[in-house]
């Protein structure tokens, strides 16, 4: 059996254009996934109890609930902008 080597480019061989895996978009959606889940770690930053005080803050809303939730929206919707690819229109009309 031969063996086939994978490439990370993708030559069309009718239009002789190179294509690769991932696209200007890919990267801008990686970029906006990356930057929620930069503030969903920064929504759960916060102050430490220091000594026999108490502190009420570690307890917020925005520290056990809303950060997380953005971080972890932040980690699946990477999963789908590594993912995407926009159809193309000339490809439907090929197939």
């Amino acid at each position: 059996m031969a063996t086939q080597e994978k490439k990370t480019q993708v030559e069309n061989k009718s239009t002789g254009k190179v294509s690769y895996p991932l696209t200007k978009i890919n990267f801008i959606l990686m970029a906006i996934c990356l930057l929620l889940i930069i503030i969903g770690f920064w929504l759960m930053t916060g102050s430490a109890n220091v000594g026999e005080t108490f502190n009420k803050d570690l307890f917020e809303t925005s520290r056990i609930t809303t950060g997380p939730v953005i971080a972890f929206l932040g980690f699946v919707l990477m999963a789908f902008a590594i993912i995407y690819r926009k159809k193309d229109k000339n490809q439907d009309n090929q197939e």
